[in-house]
């Protein structure tokens, strides 16, 4: 706890990425309040279980709705408020644990559906809050409580999977910025379908796995990202993969789809066809069964 930022008196270790991230989303819905004229209540913030979850009880201001939800099921809670309410911005805040582990399985059904939600997905190598064992995206021979004699599958590379998905839009981003943070959670936030922030996030208490590739702690894991060049076309897949796959942190917007059809209008048009079909005959069908 420190006087200097009260912020740290809640249950966030100092220096914890995951105050970057925060800071980003109460931006961007503020921004998105003001520039859009939207009520911070049609925002509805789901969260799952670990660090990243606690996001949801840190907003400042003006409040959105908020869910603190299950382990691995922030997907198919914003599902289930984006298909009764489909007029509601849904926000989806996860961690690596929470989000590519059990939450995994989700992930290609949201994309194939284009979902329309954002997910801020908070990754630090690690599941923090019970105490640093391995997630998917620590480091192979990580040694951890659940690792002691190293990890053994090689971490995830999440960008690679999103892709391999059919994920629409994919940004990769950094908590060290947050004011580029919440530019693109504004811009993911308006995109017509299946959004994913996929931020970099480190844990300062039991992972500092880049800083101590780079020998330096003392400058975190900015020495391992790098921005993506002018010349980038988010619309070409093939060249998101290569970025995805380059061994380093890319920085930006990695990937959006030019045409995205959203999942409320595809519920839309499910509705009307319901609508235009003859209410089945109960009675002729029981009829021709042999009961």
């Amino acid at each position: 706890m420190t006087k200097r930022n009260p912020d740290y008196d809640f249950k966030w270790c100092p220096g914890c990425g995951d105050f970057g991230v925060v800071r980003a989303v109460e931006l961007a819905l503020a921004d998105r309040v003001t520039r859009l004229g939207e009520p911070i209540e049609n925002t509805v913030v789901v969260a799952g279980i670990g660090c990243s979850g606690n996001l949801v009880h840190l907003q400042e201001g003006p409040q959105p709705f908020g869910i603190h939800g299950i382990h691995g099921r922030t997907l198919p809670i914003a599902y289930g408020v984006k298909a009764a309410r489909p007029e509601l911005n849904v926000l989806v805040a996860a961690g690596d644990g929470d989000f590519l582990s059990i939450g995994a399985e989700h992930i290609g059904p949201a994309a194939k559906r284009n979902m329309d939600v954002t997910c801020v997905v908070m990754d630090n190598g690690i599941y923090g809050l019970t105490k640093g064992q391995a997630s998917p995206t620590s480091a192979f021979e990580a040694v951890t409580p659940t690792t002691p004699l190293g990890k053994l599958d090689d971490a995830m590379n999440p960008l690679e999977l999103f892709l391999a998905l059919g994920v629409n839009y994919i940004a990769s981003m950094l908590s060290t910025r947050p004011r580029d943070l919440a530019a693109t959670i504004g811009e993911a936030m308006e995109y017509p379908g299946f959004a994913i922030v996929h931020v970099q996030s480190p844990c300062t208490t039991y992972n500092d796995t880049y800083a101590a590739l780079k020998g330096n702690p003392k400058q975190g894991i900015e020495p391992a990202a790098y921005p993506l060049p002018e010349d980038h076309d988010p619309t070409n897949r093939e060249q998101a993969m290569a970025h995805a796959t380059s061994g380093r942190i890319p920085v930006g917007l990695l990937f959006r789809a030019p045409e995205s059809i959203p999942m409320y209008q595809r519920l839309t048009g499910a509705r009307e066809r319901a609508g235009q079909r003859e209410a089945p005959d109960v009675e002729a069908l029981l009829s021709t069964l042999e009961i």
